[in-house]
């Protein structure tokens, strides 16, 4: 059973910093696509930052110069190194993952971790 673990949420000051990572686990051919979204009360879930399976990597223009989103080798990890943090960046975060496993290509994802800032 393919799952995703997320960990490093937390209550942090403005201006503070947070990484966020993401482990895929269980019986996988490949994966394709990572990336992190969030969810504010009282909001739509947003995409916060990409990364492809050639290494290229897009964000929201509100985390533009902040965040990072970066992987290991194995292509199994997935992190999200966030800087300057903002009270608008509170929300809870989670990890997106395209994976090929059996039975064919899907997403997943995780089960989300909070991420507090404090003004």
């Amino acid at each position: 059973q393919v799952q995703l673990v997320e960990s490093g949420g937390g209550l942090v000051q403005a201006g503070g910093s947070l990484k966020l990572s993401c482990t895929v686990s269980g019986r996988i051919f490949s994966v394709n696509i990572m990336d992190w979204h969030r969810q504010a009360p009282g909001k739509q879930r947003e995409l916060v930052a990409r990364v492809t399976s050639d290494g290229s990597t897009n964000y929201a223009d509100s985390v533009k110069g902040r965040f990072t989103i970066s992987r290991d080798n194995a292509k199994t990890t997935v992190y999200l190194q966030m800087n300057s943090l903002k009270p608008e960046d509170t929300a809870v975060y989670y990890c997106r993952m395209l994976i090929v496993a059996s039975p064919g290509l899907r997403d997943y994802w995780g089960q989300g971790t909070q991420v507090t800032v404090s003004s």
